[in-house]
């Protein structure tokens, strides 16, 4: 009964993705508006972009939806006969760790075992080994399927240790320090008790439903030089890995990117307050971090004025939504981004901002933020995999 429910659902998102039906009236916001989401959806179905609908910016009004290039006049364009490379160098730094490009500039951001089913984890996981990229597995800790694409996994080690183990650190070509995220930073972590079941809380070593919170802090971490410290305890455990730091975008977010690379980052990743997350306060959401498209160029400059702009990548998140995005970050400083939000959205996400799961708890009805046995089948891995490399197609 299940897999006939998934394949109507699926049928159902193809026709509402490609045949000529309205808008529904209550989809979207400012930001993510009913034909970004719509735009996104053909693309995951189709691998094209869409012919009647902005597919580029949402209205805001501010942001990457006001910022718009300065083109060339057309002779002075790139022959479509050349080639281009898109890939990017994740270690600039002249030491022994591996060197690694992914082929796009383009990586999974963290979602933790807990906030999404292992369905979304391994059609993420899937995905970055068919474009040779890499995604994140959040804070939640390394469920068992995903070794099959450790080459394309990066273990996240955040403020509450979460599911952190030798084993997983060794598998990883990427280790990420998350000290804070852009869209509740100075709030730590926080995993209601309805999706800490009990898989999810053997993987975290916690007691099942039970809420479970990350401190804003590493406690063992209160200078440059601690931060050094624990880089070198994860290198001790994996000599290879290379290091990756995320945090937030406070006033003083140049300063932090420094600190970071002399603490032996090779890659500072700057996540900012139009990031996403499932159960963050509304209060903080959007309202404390600085938007994306001012920490890059910022930190950008400072780092070029320290002279170590060449020896570190800096890669941005919270808020890249489109093609458009990702090229105005990179035209801003930036080397790379991390794209989360929509990779959900390709899977299927309406962004009816209900990833808790109201009072049934269950978690989201469309089977991406959810553990729930039943409600998890309705996303079926290899068909979040085709979505994902579908949108991507799309993207470039």
């Amino acid at each position: 009964m299940i897999h006939k429910i998934t394949n109507l659902l699926h049928d159902g998102m193809e026709a509402r993705t490609t045949g000529k039906f309205e808008i529904p009236p209550a989809l979207g916001d400012a930001r993510w508006t009913d034909e970004l989401i719509l735009s996104t959806w053909h693309m995951a179905a189709t691998g094209t972009l869409p012919e009647n609908l902005n597919y580029k910016t949402g209205k805001s009004n501010g942001g990457f939806d006001r910022l718009d290039f300065k083109t060339l006049d057309e002779e002075q364009w790139l022959k479509h006969s050349e080639d281009i490379s898109t890939s990017i160098e994740l270690n600039r730094r002249d030491d022994h760790r591996k060197k690694l490009s992914p082929a796009i500039p383009i990586y999974g951001g963290g979602m933790s075992y807990g906030s999404v089913s292992v369905n979304v984890m391994m059609a993420r996981a899937i995905h970055a080994k068919n474009w040779n990229t890499y995604m994140s597995t959040g804070e939640g800790g390394y469920p068992e399927e995903l070794y099959e694409c450790r080459e394309n996994v990066i273990t996240q080690v955040a403020t509450g240790l979460f599911g952190v183990e030798e084993k997983s650190i060794q598998a990883s070509p990427i280790i990420e320090f998350k000290y804070a995220q852009g869209a509740k930073p100075g709030l730590g972590g926080h995993l209601l008790a309805s999706k800490a079941g009990e898989e999810v809380a053997k993987m975290r070593g916690s007691v099942p439903f039970v809420s479970l919170f990350s401190p804003f802090p590493f406690h063992s971490t209160y200078s440059v030089e601690d931060h050094s410290k624990h880089i070198d305890w994860v290198q001790t455990i994996n000599p290879d890995a290379l290091i990756s730091v995320k945090v937030s975008t406070p006033h003083d977010v140049d300063m932090v990117a420094v600190g970071s690379y002399y603490a032996g980052a090779h890659i500072i990743h700057l996540d900012g307050g139009f990031g996403g997350t499932g159960a963050a306060p509304e209060i903080a959401k959007k309202n404390i971090a600085m938007p994306i498209e001012l920490a890059v160029p910022k930190v950008h400059k400072f780092l070029i004025k320290e002279g170590i702009r060449d020896n570190v990548t800096l890669i941005a998140s919270g808020g890249i939504r489109t093609a458009d995005d990702i090229a105005k970050a990179i035209a801003l400083g930036a080397n790379g981004v991390v794209l989360g939000t929509s990779d959900l959205v390709a899977m299927g996400c309406t962004r009816c901002s209900n990833c808790e799961g109201g009072p049934s708890g269950r978690g989201c009805p469309w089977g991406l933020t959810t553990t729930d046995i039943e409600l998890q089948e309705w996303m079926q891995q290899d068909w979040g995999v085709k979505r994902l490399d579908n949108y991507y197609t799309a993207l470039q």
